[in-house]
């Protein structure tokens, strides 16, 4: 569903993300983790066609992200680190500033918006101003309109931003059905316990460059280690780790 090959940028002389390699099939969610400034956000917006690379293609669902950014962007729903919200708009006209950008409708789309925001429990905040929403609010309507248009590809810049434990187990719920039901979830994380419980497969970028890849099983492999993903992590982002990158089929 996401193919990645060779996927380089550059600022001036500072290289963010150095001939990144990726295949990451429909239904998975896949954990792209890394120390800060590791390249994790700059690959996600260029997943998102938010940036253009210097050199690379990034693929989804067969459609190249430069070249046919419209269909690509019609199948992906984006939730950033600190996401925007138009603070004058009420939640349901946010929500429906969203779904007009997507061009959806109809019964279906009002079904998901009403389970979405109960679920959530913001659905008697939905004609309430959004500078009145508390941060935990505010990710909760953005995750919403994420999902709104049924995407087949969700990418997440920390997704349990602000969330109390409760929106934290109803979102780790949602992102795993959907995965059952055959949607790609791309998601970047600081929190190891998020990533170790939710994600089939887990890639570790470091100075820009993919380090580590696998299952958690492979990566106490690669790590020497049958700890948790921290212990992992934190051996192999060490300035001197002890293994490198080995790919793993």
């Amino acid at each position: 569903m996401i193919n990645i090959k060779n996927l380089t940028k550059c600022y001036g002389n500072i290289t963010a993300v150095s001939s990144l390699n990726l295949h990451i099939a429909a239904g998975e969610c896949f954990g792209f983790l890394g120390p800060n400034g590791a390249g994790k956000t700059t690959t996600i917006k260029l997943l998102s066609g938010l940036l253009k690379p210097n050199e690379g293609v990034v693929e989804i669902g067969g459609y190249d992200v430069q070249k046919e950014p419209r269909k690509v962007k019609g199948m992906i729903g984006y939730i950033p680190d600190k996401p925007f919200i138009y603070e004058k708009l009420t939640g349901g006209e946010f929500l429906n500033f969203i779904t007009d950008l997507y061009g959806v409708d109809g019964a279906s789309v009002s079904q998901k918006r009403e389970e979405l925001l109960n679920l959530f429990g913001i659905k008697d905040f939905e004609h309430e101003l959004v500078e009145s929403y508390s941060h935990g609010m505010r990710q909760k309507l953005v995750i919403t309109a994420a999902l709104i248009h049924n995407p087949r590809v969700i990418i997440i810049d920390e997704p349990m931003v602000g969330l109390d434990p409760k929106g934290m187990r109803q979102v780790k719920e949602i992102f795993k059905e959907l995965t059952k039901n055959g949607i790609t979830i791309f998601m970047s994380t600081h929190t190891m316990s998020i990533a170790q419980e939710m994600c089939h497969r887990i890639g570790i970028i470091n100075k820009g460059r993919l380090i580590a890849l696998g299952t958690m099983d492979e990566l106490r492999k690669q790590a020497k280690l049958s700890s948790g993903l921290e212990d992992v992590f934190l051996q192999l982002t060490s300035e001197n780790p002890t293994l490198i990158y080995n790919s793993f089929s």
